[in-house]
């Protein structure tokens, strides 16, 4: 097979990877504008050498509709092994991957949902009882400190406030990880040096606290009776398919860490985001606010999600060619990986007309076609997690809405974003001025 990468920028491999590591957004539109819709990338590991980007909704369309076999998702994530570990949904290929899929989709389930969804508004009025009247609100801390809370309790399961306090902080390490750690795996004696060593130390009390807390949970007399995830994950028996066992403790361990990260920090920011976006635009936020009272939700869910879209959290996604194949019209070779571009697609013109306004009504309106919004990524690697994220954000703007009124704090005309960890998270904060109703 005769391949040639497509064109791509031209700086030299380490420059490109830090500008993916740190300035990524930036990276993508100048190669988008320069190179078209399909463009290579050169970087140096642990990231993939070979990087392929795709933002055309018929590629990203053949990318997701292809055979699992032959592009591994598992395999473009390898980068987060050393955090979420080897059993995790997002780094798992073929078999091992739809084993833990159907093992976990049951607690993601609608009706699993509804079940969650009285805890979750009760978390959210909590945090909201905090703000006080009149003063500027750090919104990307405070959602991160609620949806974190949400986590321990309606996925962990944690219901002890002392145990909670003892694994949080050590949870916001995880999410606030320093770039350089990624680079550090690949040289295991680093492992005994500053934040090297810091963060193994974090990750194996994260661990003891995990595994002592499925331990205990798998002792609870009336395990089938709690509606956590966790419960639900340990109390999953074989089901329908025969070759199916239940989840071993490290199985347990990795998909709870996978869960956290994947849902703590995403969610959060696209919360933040929403509240910036609504103190920017009164009419939005007056909109939404009568929605709020209504109990429309499908106008709040609109909003977040055009949050979602206006302020990409995760840039892209990535799948591992294990063969050589013909992608978007490129024969690419075995090993490459090819990145289906969220945060391209997300401000195409051809995909959302006023791509850079805050219009949510875009989400209701039908004009939002298949493979053009993906927050959630899409194909059988879809996260699991989309359903419960909505709800979560529901309920928060609901909380938030029907109680204060957001504004910019004087002095502040917008903000823009940095990447933290994997996610693209407000550089300030995400600052809204709170005024009761």
């Amino acid at each position: 097979m005769t391949t040639a990468y497509p064109p791509g920028p031209r700086l030299p491999r380490i420059v490109q990877t830090t500008l993916y590591a740190k300035w990524r957004g930036a990276l993508l539109q100048s190669a988008a504008r320069k190179y078209g819709d399909t463009f290579s990338l050169k970087l140096i590991p642990p990231y993939s050498e070979h990087v392929v980007v795709f933002s055309r909704p018929e590629h990203i369309r053949e990318i997701f509709a292809a055979d699992p076999a032959d592009l591994h998702a598992g395999e473009g994530n390898r980068l987060l092994v050393h955090i979420m570990g080897e059993h995790s949904l997002l780094l798992t290929d073929e078999a091992d991957h739809a084993r833990a899929r159907r093992l976990l989709m049951p607690a993601f389930a609608g009706s699993s949902l509804r079940g969650y969804r009285t805890l979750v508004e009760s978390i959210a009025k909590s945090h909201i009882d905090r703000w006080a009247n009149g003063t500027t609100v750090p919104t990307l801390d405070s959602m991160n400190e609620l949806t974190l809370d949400v986590i321990m309790q309606v996925v962990f399961g944690m219901t002890d406030e002392r145990r909670r306090g003892e694994l949080a902080p050590r949870l916001r390490r995880i999410v606030n990880i320093n770039p350089i750690i990624f680079f550090g795996w690949k040289y295991p004696w680093l492992d005994r040096r500053g934040p090297w060593k810091r963060f193994r130390e974090n990750q194996h009390a994260i661990n003891e606290l995990l595994y002592g807390e499925i331990a205990q949970r798998r002792a609870h007399p009336d395990l089938e009776h709690r509606a956590d995830v966790l419960s639900r994950l340990l109390a999953v028996g074989s089901g329908e398919n025969p070759s199916d066992t239940p989840l071993s403790d490290a199985e347990l361990r990795d998909q709870l860490i996978t869960l956290l990260l994947a849902g703590h920090e995403t969610t959060a920011s696209a919360l933040s985001w929403a509240c910036h976006e609504l103190a920017m635009h009164p009419e939005v936020q007056d909109a939404a606010r009568r929605a709020a009272h209504d109990g429309d939700e499908k106008y709040l869910e609109a909003v977040l999600k055009e949050s979602m879209r206006l302020r990409t959290i995760i840039a892209g996604t990535g799948r591992r060619l294990t063969r050589d194949m013909t992608i978007g019209g490129q024969a690419l070779p075995k090993g490459t990986v090819v990145s289906t571009s969220i945060l391209l697609a997300h401000s195409r013109t051809e995909n959302f007309p006023d791509a850079t306004a805050f219009r949510p009504e875009r989400f209701l309106d039908g004009s939002v076609t298949p493979n053009t919004w993906l927050p959630f990524g899409g194909g059988v690697r879809r996260c699991i997690g989309a359903g419960f994220s909505l709800m979560e954000g529901t309920a928060v703007l609901r909380e938030i809405l029907t109680r204060y009124r957001l504004s910019l704090p004087e002095g502040v005309t917008g903000e823009r974003s940095r990447i933290r960890n994997i996610t693209h998270v407000p550089a300030h904060g995400a600052p809204v001025r709170v005024t009761l109703l």
